[in-house]
Order: structure tokens, then sequence, then C-alpha cells
């Protein structure tokens, strides 16, 4: 398919999206709200594709946050509708696991698309920020909740309240990526992760996930429960057999996500 405002690669299992408006910092236009949930679309079902990595052209912008143009015209009823909020929803729910490589500055609706992703990789160079108060708005596109819930209420707090960005290596400190990489490292890291992931059992890696998310928002015995539930799943299906026994004969496992 071809997007208007995305380029789209699929390699060796992996599809690689990237948001192609250099010339405005890969602003987060409707438009490109529109073809990322086409993406999320084209892909979600196709089982020879094992994740999605984000990112942004060029070398100064992963996403510099919404298109100000556009957010200048936004009504009470956007704001309730809330257009961008879902997608990213979509995102963080979605049926493959996710990663952001963040290539320089990731700001507003593009902090907010990183911290849905499963994974975020950044740049040494990558800038993280949620500046939306010196507009007179509020970070709406989850920003409120992910970042309080990635680096605690406190540090999310002042970032938001005082719109203050940070680097790339405090944002390493503070939890908000988990991994920080020279520049031209960046796109082979974010590869790899997404290769390492892909040679897991397919099952696996989708309890896994759930059992994290839905974990995350309960109680810890609740949470258990549902990762006992999740255990209970993996163990009547064929490629825990598989995987149980290609170790024991020593060698790779084929598994057939079933």
């Amino acid at each position: 398919m071809n997007y208007e405002t995305l380029r789209v690669e699929a390699q060796d299992g992996v599809v690689i999206v990237t948001i192609n408006r250099p010339e405005v910092r890969n602003a987060l236009s409707a438009e490109v709200v529109r073809d990322l949930r086409a993406v999320l679309d084209a892909y979600a079902e196709d089982d020879s594709v094992h994740a999605l990595i984000f990112t942004g052209a060029g070398d100064k912008a992963f996403a510099a946050g919404a298109d100000i143009r556009q957010l200048r015209d936004k009504t009470f009823k956007d704001g309730l509708a809330g257009g961008m909020q879902k997608l990213y929803d979509e995102i963080e729910d979605y049926a493959k696991p996710t990663i952001a490589a963040v290539n320089g500055y990731a700001l507003g609706g593009g902090c907010e698309l990183a911290m849905a992703c499963d994974i975020r990789v950044a740049s040494q160079h990558a800038k993280f920020g949620l500046p939306e108060l010196n507009l007179g708005i509020i970070p709406g596109a989850g920003g409120t909740q992910r970042l309080a819930r990635l680096v605690g209420p406190g540090r999310a707090l002042e970032m938001i309240l005082t719109g203050r960005m940070i680097d790339a290596a405090e944002a390493e400190r503070i939890g908000l990526v988990s991994r920080v990489v020279e520049p031209e490292a960046l796109l082979g890291v974010a590869k790899e992760v997404a290769t390492a992931i892909a040679e897991k059992g397919p099952v696996a890696v989708r309890l896994a996930r759930l059992a994290v998310k839905a974990g995350i928002e309960t109680d810890l015995r609740t949470g258990l429960l549902l990762e006992r539930l999740a255990q209970a799943v993996a163990f009547e299906t064929e490629d825990k057999v598989e995987g149980t026994t290609a170790f024991l004969e020593k060698r790779r496992p084929a598994f057939k996500n079933r």
C-alpha cells in the first residue's frame, strides 16, 4: 500500500513504519493518524509479521508533536472524540509487539506515541518532553497516564507542568526508555530486538504481553492470577511441546503459532 505521510517497509518479518514529514519534524497531522491506523489494520492478521518498529524520517525528530495549525482549530467535541488517544490505545493493545526507535525530538504526541509502544530504544541525541501546557492544553493522547506509570507521578508531573525536555541519558535513567545507542546503530538495534522477539513462541509472546499490561493495571494478587491463567493456556499449546522438545534435542524450535 502507498501512504501519504509514511514509509512502510517489511523486512524479514519486521515492519518498519517511518513517519515521513521531516520538513515539519514529522509532526503528527490528521493524515499521519489516518495512515498509522491503516498500517495497523494492514498487518494485524499477517502471521508473517512478528513486530512493528516506529521511527521518524531524518535525524532531527522522531515526531515533534501534533500539527499546531490543525490543533488550533480543535473543539470540545474533538477533545471528547480522542482520535489520537484511541490510535495509541490500538498500538498499546496491538496483536504484534511494537518498538519505538526514537531518533530525535519526541515531543507531545510523539512522546506519547513512543510510550504507547512496548519497547523504546533511543538515539543518544533523542529528546523527550510533553510541552502541551505551553499551548494552554494538556497531554491528551495518553501522556498523563502512561508517563506516570513509566516514571512515577512525581517525575511525570514535573515534566508535564514545567514542559521540561529530558535527554536520552535521563530518559534511560528514569525508565522512560530501555536502551540508548549511537545514532547510526539505532535502527539496527531496534531490528535486533524485533528479531529476538520473533524467535520466541508467538503465543507465549502474546500471553506475556497480556499478563504484563493487564497485570500492571491491577493489584499484585490479581496480576499473579492473570499470570497463572496465561501460563495454563501456554501449557496447552503445540508451541510449548515444540519448544521443550527442541530444547531437549538441542535444536532450534519451529514454532507454529498454535
